[in-house]
């Protein structure tokens, strides 16, 4: 998929899947996220789209065993500053209600995911596997074209989260931006049951 797109997809996924506590502890536990869909919420003429994201199983556990594709397109190069607005919303008692952004988790803006990118993979070090095997950049700019990611394994580990992102039904849209500029939009939606 497009870099930009997976730092899109990476925002708002870890809000469930990924840990980035920045120096936070939460207790461990384990889950299952299920119902996961994802549409392009953007305009039309937006540069940067996901063309195919597929996620198994359904549910998925963690932790546990992920397979993932993609495949996305970027009419225009995407380089630094590159921002991306996360809302994430939780279904109570039949109405979504907006979740704050608490320890960098929740409705957060980051307003460098360039520089986001450098702290997860340092500059000079090889980007992580399978964008490594597919030759693909994890680091700005990225160039405008087709990007594809094939059908890859990944395992999720134990993740800590805070005790408010258990169960229930969840949406989470991602903008992307740069110079006031929208790039591309992709929205989320699943359900966590988790075992705490």
């Amino acid at each position: 998929m497009t870099n930009a797109l997976a730092v899109i997809t990476l925002c708002v996924l870890m809000q469930v899947i990924c840990a980035l506590n920045f120096g936070k502890t939460y207790k461990p536990y384990s889950a299952k996220v299920f119902g996961f869909s994802w549409e392009n919420c953007g305009m039309p003429d937006d540069p940067s789209v996901l063309k195919t994201l597929t996620l198994s199983p359904d549910p998925i556990t963690i932790p546990g065993d992920l397979t993932a594709s993609a495949s996305g397109a970027t009419t225009v190069e995407l380089a630094a500053p590159l921002s991306v607005n996360v809302t994430l919303e939780k279904e109570v008692a039949g109405f979504w209600i907006k979740v704050p952004c608490v320890d960098e988790i929740g409705s957060c803006d980051y307003t460098d995911v360039c520089a986001l990118l450098n702290q997860l993979i340092p500059p000079g070090q090889d980007c992580p596997e399978p964008l490594h095997t597919y030759g693909m950049p994890c680091h700005c700019p990225f160039k405008a074209g087709v990007y594809t990611l094939p059908t890859s394994d990944f395992f999720l580990p134990d993740i800590d989260l805070p005790y408010w992102l258990t169960n229930g039904h969840y949406k989470v849209q991602g903008v992307l931006g740069a110079m006031g500029k929208e790039l591309g939009c992709l929205r989320i939606t699943f359900a966590v049951h988790s075992n705490t």
